[in-house]
C-alpha cells in the first residue's frame, strides 16, 4: 500500500528537483567564476536561460526524424524519474520497491542512448562525433558506477537506495574503508557523466574537446530548454545519489513529516557544499585529451573494485 505521507514526499521531492536543479547549476557556475577571479554570473542565470529558450521558436534541420523530436522529452523524463528514485528527502518512496540502484543506472543509460541517437540522426559531423564520444564515456563509466553500488549494497544487503540510506544513516556510526575507495570512484564517474572538467567542459564549443555540447548543437527553442534542464537534473541526481550513498545523515525516515521538513535545509546545505567542491575540482584540474578518458574511468573502475575487495576480504571477516 502507498502511504499518503510517501506520496506527498515523492511529489515534493520531484518538484524540489525541478526547482533546485537549475539553481545548483547556477551555484557551480558562480563558484567557478570566483575561483577564476572573474565576475560571477547571476545565480538565477539558468532560470533566465530556460525562460528565454521556452519562448523561442524551434528551428529543425530538414533531415530531422521523429527520434530527433522525441529525444528531449525522453531524456527529460528519464532525469525526472531518476530524481524520483533517489531518496533526497525521505526514504518513504512509492517507487522504492520497484526501482533500485540498478534500475537507476538503466535510466541513465536509456537517456544516453536517446541523446546519442538523436545527435547522429541529423548526420552532421559534430553530432556524430559527440554521440560516439558519449557512448564511449558511458561504456566506461557504467561498470565503475555499478561496482560502487555493489560495494555499498553489500553493507546494506540490498540494492535499494532507500534501504541503503536507512542502513547507514539510522544505525551506529561505523567507519567503512571500502566507502573511501567507492566515494573516490563515484566522484570520477560523476565528473565524466555530467560533462565536467577534466573529462569535458560544459562552457566550451571547441571541436576537439566538446562532448555534450556537440550533441545538442542542432537543437533550439523548447527542445534545447528541455535538454539543458535535463542536464541540470542529471547533475542534481548524481549529487543526491552521492549524498544518499555516502552522507545519508539527515534524510527522513518513513512517515515522519517533521523529519521531512528538517531534511530540506540539510539537503540544501549538502548541495551547497557539494557544488562548491565541484567548482574547486574543476578549477584546479586541467581538461584532459579525450583519449585519456579511458585511463581516467579505468582508474575509477579499479578504485571501485578495490572498495569491493576491501569489503569482502577485510570488513566482512572483521
Amino acid at each position: 500500500m502507498i502511504s499518503i505521507a510517501g506520496l506527498i514526499g515523492q511529489v515534493f521531492a520531484i518538484a524540489l528537483a525541478l526547482v533546485l536543479a537549475p539553481l545548483l547549476a547556477g551555484w557551480v557556475g558562480m563558484c567557478r567564476a570566483w575561483f577564476q577571479s572573474r565576475s560571477a554570473p547571476p545565480l538565477l542565470l539558468p532560470y533566465y536561460m530556460l525562460h528565454k529558450l521556452f519562448h523561442k521558436d524551434v528551428v529543425l534541420a530538414h533531415g530531422a526524424s521523429s527520434l530527433f523530436r522525441t529525444a528531449p522529452f525522453v531524456v527529460f523524463g528519464c532525469m525526472v524519474l531518476a530524481c524520483a528514485i533517489i531518496p533526497s528527502l525521505s526514504t518513504d518512496l512509492p517507487l522504492a520497491p520497484a526501482a533500485d540502484a540498478l534500475a537507476l543506472v538503466g535510466v541513465f543509460g536509456l537517456a544516453r542512448i536517446f541523446i546519442s541517437l538523436a545527435a547522429m540522426d541529423i548526420g552532421t559531423s559534430f553530432g556524430s562525433l559527440g554521440g560516439r564520444r558519449e557512448m564511449l564515456i558511458g561504456f566506461l563509466a557504467e561498470p565503475a558506477l555499478l561496482m560502487v553500488i555493489f560495494t555499498v549494497a553489500m553493507i546494506a544487503q540490498s540494492t535499494s537506495v532507500a534501504t541503503i540510506v536507512e542502513t547507514l544513516a539510522h544505525r551506529e556510526f561505523i567507519i567503512y574503508p571500502s566507502l573511501a575507495f567507492a566515494g573516490i570512484a563515484f566522484t570520477f564517474v560523476s565528473l565524466a557523466e555530467n560533462a565536467r572538467v577534466p573529462v569535458d567542459n560544459p562552457a566550451t564549443h571547441l571541436e576537439l574537446t566538446m562532448i555534450h555540447e556537440a550533441m545538442i548543437l542542432e537543437y533550439s527553442g523548447r527542445y534545447l530548454a528541455l535538454i539543458e534542464w535535463a542536464a541540470a537534473l542529471k547533475l542534481y541526481a548524481y549529487s543526491c545519489l552521492g549524498i544518499a550513498l555516502f552522507f545519508p545523515w539527515g534524510i527522513a525516515e518513513a512517515d515522519r513529516f517533521l523529519g521531512l521538513v528538517l531534511a530540506l535545509p540539510l539537503l540544501v546545505l549538502k548541495l551547497t557544499i557539494g557544488g562548491f567542491l565541484l567548482a574547486m575540482i574543476e578549477t584546479v584540474s586541467a581538461k584532459m585529451r579525450i583519449f585519456r578518458a579511458p585511463e581516467f574511468l579505468g582508474t575509477a573502475f579499479l578504485l571501485a573494485v578495490l572498495g569491493l575487495l576491501v569489503r569482502l576480504l577485510l570488513e566482512v571477516r572483521a
